[in-house]
């Protein structure tokens, strides 16, 4: 047996139990910011939050990820202080991270073979929905932009009033699992990241890692994710053939 047949085999044995996929969005669908960095936005929220606050933490002002400073700020905002810290500058740092995310999407690259692969998830009757970091609205823009907001039922972005349910934290994910109304065993999450491997394994959902970095799979392998491909290609292979196997209802 060759390597790409037990992957293959592998991956089906994967999905043939899977009801509902959850896909995130930066990686698995599309490449956000094309490996840009996001300092300039780290730096903007910075600006803004000095305005109100003054000195800011040393973690602060060291970050220059947008996703990180939004958690080091609402981390800076939770520790006691001798004069009252007003949540403007959390909210303008989430108007800040969003706005880069809307500019993002215009020119973010479909990931090669994820419209494919979602029209085979739906075929043998998986739903599908979106569990990420970003915010709602541009994914919704993108989604639309590129043909696939039919396909997704729901989005369940970042909680634009506490960052710190992000991921690793599992909140997304429980909140489609509410929705779905699902066993956890019959959910299936694909990400790029560690953190969405934890989140993953804490809202108790099996995991599918999307990653061409040979050193970030295996990590993830030895986390305990339950496979992990560098390429879509391989598990809509693994899709189309579970189609064929279906047998067709006969017609009386």
């Amino acid at each position: 047996m060759t390597d790409a047949t037990a992957d293959e085999d592998a991956l089906v044995r994967l999905l043939r139990p899977t009801r509902a996929v959850l896909f995130d969005f930066d990686g698995p669908v599309c490449d956000l910011f094309g490996g840009a960095s996001t300092r300039d936005v780290a730096d903007e929220v910075k600006r803004a939050a000095r305005q109100h606050w003054g000195t800011l933490d040393p973690d602060v002002s060291a970050c220059d990820d947008s996703h990180g400073i939004l958690l080091r700020l609402r981390d800076m905002y939770d520790r006691r202080s001798p004069e009252h810290r007003s949540r403007r500058p959390l909210e303008l740092a989430e108007g800040i991270v969003v706005r880069q995310e809307a500019r993002a999407v215009a020119g973010a690259r479909p990931t090669p073979y994820v419209g494919d692969l979602v029209e085979a998830l739906l075929g043998l009757g998986m739903r599908v929905v979106m569990v990420s970091n970003n915010a709602e609205e541009p994914i919704r823009t993108y989604l639309k932009a590129h043909g696939l907001d039919t396909k997704f039922e729901r989005i369940f972005g970042r909680d634009r009033e506490d960052a710190r349910r992000m991921k690793p934290d599992p909140h997304c994910i429980k909140q489609a699992r509410e929705h779905l109304e699902l066993p956890a065993a019959s959910c299936l999450m694909v990400g790029d990241q560690l953190t969405d491997l934890k989140a993953a394994r804490s809202a108790g959902t099996c995991f599918l890692g999307y990653t061409e970095d040979e050193a970030k799979a295996e990590e993830m392998r030895r986390s305990g994710a339950d496979f992990v491909v560098s390429s879509h290609l391989a598990v809509l292979a693994a899709a189309r053939r579970l189609l064929g196997s279906q047998v067709p209802e006969r017609v009386m």
